[in-house]
């Protein structure tokens, strides 16, 4: 059933009704009234949503009712962003006052909003709130009631019995865990032992292949079997324990100091204790258990199976690496695939139906779950057409019963607090097999405003990247490469059917053959190399937030300007617009009237020389992407937009003009991509204070960094990547080099050949901040200083194909934070420290992660 994301979109209108009350913005009596009004009615709707969330699935006319209630909501959120751009195009009126005499002096006379903006607003929060009093009625009808937000999962009680006939692929992975408990426990810890995966990979049938194997039963004389599931209370697991050990006792009633002396009682010999399908990610509770456990006379030879969906769990549980279950092999799968669809032996009389079956089995992606019930759902069925069917269809879109794939993965969805629901369901926006990439997503994501508020000393990339860590340790994404400051990931395809059945009413992938487009929809992904013209069903869209096209190196100018024409005439509150390798040579003026755009990608726009007079109306734009165009330079527009947080940018000028005092004071990174003729950083750069990154990318006649940077105290990463005339030399008085106080977390240094020293002011300034630093392809570096240990939080140093490097400062081992050392196409050095033979390995032998390749 697709999701209205009801509770989550409540609770962000209702999060910036507040800030706008607290805003230094005079707004008109009846404006003021009218907007308590809707607070007053969303806060006694959203005290009621987690109830209308769970009931929906039984009551068709409450989800109907939701989805009316949704479209309001987004309204209204719509609505008080029109607050926001009104405040920001004063604000840049008073900055800019020679620009508008007339507006600077209406913006400097007082803090209230124009009289026609004051009306306009007015009549349109009245009709919301009318609007919602047409639907009191009947929400009220369903005596809905107020629930707390604790996101437990029920699910189907699971037991230690096993069909051995059912199970295949998994003698492995069985040999593995049994081999884990058999070895000795050490430092009087009782080994435990996570089993990981998502829904469906077959964790808990491998903990029974487990527990029931002839050799674990004779290791442990006791065996106890917990399904865990919805809840880890102390009270209740000590009863399902004491039941599991003592058939049948009756303890129900039992205090829990009874219940924790009836446990020690009973476990007085080594015990395989398996706690199956666990959720809680509170590390107290499992203390609770544990030091209970401890206080039991054969826990120290004892073992502990855990299977979780979570790695959070597994690391709070455990102190050794979880065992990370992965998928069958595709010839598994079949096997299985087969014995689920056909009575034995039948398969030999439909050599027909097995071919369409091996097409049917790759969809499942190694799952045995997915395997089984697409199986089943052909189970004596013998007509290719229903075959067919199955191969044609997504998995989202088959009727399933409870215990089949996509319930099952449901219940991770499920357990997702309101915002990961989210984030997760976007992610279907894209095709299945995407590799997608953390910082594009998380500014999609910003953009849309799904992120909750930051914490303090947080910045809203912080929330982006937190929630990305939460859907990695639970299993529903997983990380492909690391860059340092970002990462690429994959989505399971069955994740994504998970994704694509929720979010079927605001996500829709587009190409020439659609002919219906749900008028809910908000996400739009155009994807056909081949588009010619811009799908007709798309004009009757009015309330899309994101459009992106992909594969658009083929496509003509005329869809771009025609899609541009769509969003500036029908999508009024677009978010995120992604044009990507875009033929046009230039942007429309009207460009300028999408005044709630937060993201716009022009990267690789090769034909794009300038930007529109009107693109400075584009004040509430975080992130801009000029990378790869075609920019003589860099207008003054682009320094008017006051919201700016993430600017990539291309310019063929060899000078960039000043950063004026006042402008992006929001910035968070800074990226110059490909300036070839760029000499010189611009002026000004003190006045970024707020910078975090600052990435060079082939500026090769980039010969040093400004004195101005020493004022950027917030930096954390910098990246210097293929500026060949770079020397990082920037002349400071002694007094300024000692006093210098930077918070440099990542330093890289790529293919700087004219680098024969380390930037000591850089360095020295970070000395107690700096975690990682990356030199690669540095030929002309000849010795790293001395001072290089005093780099005291270094956790990571990389050194690859600096081959005139031929030691290591002395004292190396005097890092102590140093974690991992990386030494790769550098023949001096790799001699000298390799492990076998090094005449200095025992200088490095302390450090926990040593990797180091001879030159290839």
């Amino acid at each position: 059933m697709a999701e209205t994301f009801l509770f989550n979109i409540a609770e962000r209108v209702l999060e910036k009704l507040v800030h706008l009350s607290v805003q230094k913005i005079r707004l008109a009596f009846n404006v003021k009234t009218e907007l308590e009004r809707l607070e007053d009615t969303m806060s006694n709707i959203k005290a009621v949503l987690l109830d209308a969330e769970r009931q929906q699935h039984h009551n068709e006319k409450l989800h109907l009712c939701m989805w009316k209630l949704r479209d309001i909501f987004y309204d209204a959120e719509d609505v008080i962003d029109d607050f926001k751009c009104e405040a920001l195009r004063k604000q840049d009126a008073i900055n800019h006052p020679n620009i508008n005499l007339k507006v600077q002096f209406l913006a400097s006379c007082c803090t209230s909003l124009p009289p026609s903006f004051s009306l306009r607003m007015g009549y349109k929060i009245k009709d919301i709130n009318r609007r919602l009093d047409e639907l009191a009625t009947e929400w009220n009808s369903f005596a809905l009631g107020p629930r707390s937000d604790d996101r437990h999962v029920l699910r189907r009680e699971t037991s230690s019995f096993v069909d051995y006939s059912d199970v295949i692929g998994r003698d492995e992975d069985k040999e593995n865990i049994i081999s884990m408990l058999m070895k000795p426990s050490e430092d009087g810890n009782v080994p435990v032992i996570p089993i990981v995966g998502f829904g469906g990979l077959g964790k808990t049938t491998l903990a029974q292949l487990v527990y029931n194997d002839d050799r674990i039963t004779s290791l442990f004389p006791l065996k106890i079997w917990i399904c865990v599931s919805e809840e880890f209370d102390l009270s209740r697991l000590l009863k399902l324990i004491i039941k599991s050990v003592n058939d049948g006792e009756r303890c129900d009633d039992s205090t829990l100091d009874a219940l924790q002396a009836r446990l020690r009682s009973l476990l007085n010999d080594k015990f395989l204790l398996v706690l199956d399908d666990v959720w809680n990610e509170n590390q107290a509770k499992w203390v609770e258990l544990r030091n209970l456990l401890r206080s039991t006379d054969g826990f120290l030879s004892s073992k502990i199976i855990v299977t979780t969906r979570s790695l959070n769990v597994a690391s709070i549980m455990s102190s050794i690496p979880p065992y990370i279950l992965k998928g069958l092999s595709l010839e598994d799968c079949l096997t299985l695939f087969i014995k689920w669809a056909f009575n034995d032996g039948n398969e030999r009389h439909y050599p027909n139906l097995i071919r369409i079956g091996e097409e049917i089995v790759k969809k499942c992606k190694g799952v045995p779950l997915a395997v089984r019930t697409l199986g089943s759902l052909l189970f004596q069925k013998t007509d290719e057409s229903d075959w067919i069917y199955i191969r044609e269809n997504e998995i989202w879109r088959l009727k399933q019963n409870e215990n089949d794939i996509l319930p099952v993965l449901k219940l991770s969805y499920n357990h997702l607090p309101s915002h990961l629901q989210r984030c997760l369901a976007f992610l279907s926006l894209y095709k299945k097999d995407e590799i997608y990439y953390s910082d594009q997503v998380i500014r999609l994501w910003m953009a849309n405003g799904f992120f909750e508020h930051p914490k303090q000393n947080q910045e809203w990339e912080d929330v982006g990247k937190r929630y990305l860590n939460e859907l990695l340790s639970r299993c529903l994404i997983q990380k492909e490469n690391d860059f340092g400051l970002g990462f690429s990931f994959k989505m399971h395809d069955l994740i994504h059917d998970l994704a694509l059945e929720v979010s079927q009413r605001e996500c829709k992938m587009v190409n020439p053959e659609t002919k219906m487009v749900d008028e809910h929809v908000r996400h739009l992904l155009l994807c056909d190399e081949k588009l010619v013209e811009v799908p007709s069903v798309l004009e009757k869209l009015e309330k899309v937030q994101t459009v992106i096209v992909q594969d658009g190196s083929k496509r003509s100018k005329i869809v771009d300007k025609s899609l541009i024409n769509l969003c500036v005439s029908n999508f009024k509150y677009l978010r995120a617009l992604e044009l990507r390798d875009s033929p046009l040579t230039d942007l429309p003026d009207s460009i300028g009237t999408l005044k709630h755009l937060r993201d716009l990608d022009l990267a690789r726009s090769e034909g794009i020389c300038e930007l529109p007079r009107s693109f400075y109306k584009l004040y509430c734009l975080q992130s801009l992407n000029l990378g790869g165009t075609g920019l003589k330079q860099l207008p003054d527009s682009v320094q008017r937009l006051i919201e700016l947080r993430r600017l990539v940018i291309t310019v063929e000028a060899g000078h960039l003009k000043e950063i004026r005092a006042g402008c992006w004071t929001s910035l968070q990174y800074l990226e110059l991509d490909r300036c070839m003729k760029l000499r010189c950083l611009p002026e000004g750069m003190q006045y970024l204070k707020s910078l975090r990154t600052l990435h060079l990318y082939i500026c090769p006649r980039l010969v040093s960094l400004p004195r101005s940077l020493k004022f950027l105290t917030k930096l954390e990463h910098l990246q210097i990547v293929s500026c060949m005339s770079m020397n990082l030399k920037m002349e400071l008085e002694e007094e300024e080099d000692k006093d210098l106080q930077l918070s440099l977390k990542t330093l890289s240094l790529v293919n700087l050949i004219n680098l024969t020293g380390l930037p000591r002011w850089l360095l020295q300034g970070s000395s107690s901040t700096l975690q990682q630093l990356r030199i690669r392809g540095c030929q002309n570096l000849c010795v790293l200083p001395a001072w290089l240990l005093n780099l005291t939080s270094l956790h990571e140093l990389q050194i690859v194909d600096c081959i005139n490097l031929s030691v290591l400062p002395e004292g190396i081992d005097c890092l102590t934070n140093l974690r991992e050392l990386k030494i790769e196409k550098c023949r001096q050095l790799s001699k000298r420290y390799r492990e076998n033979g090094g005449e200095d390995w025992h200088k490095i032998a302390h450090i926990q992660k040593v990797v180091i390749k001879d030159e290839e």
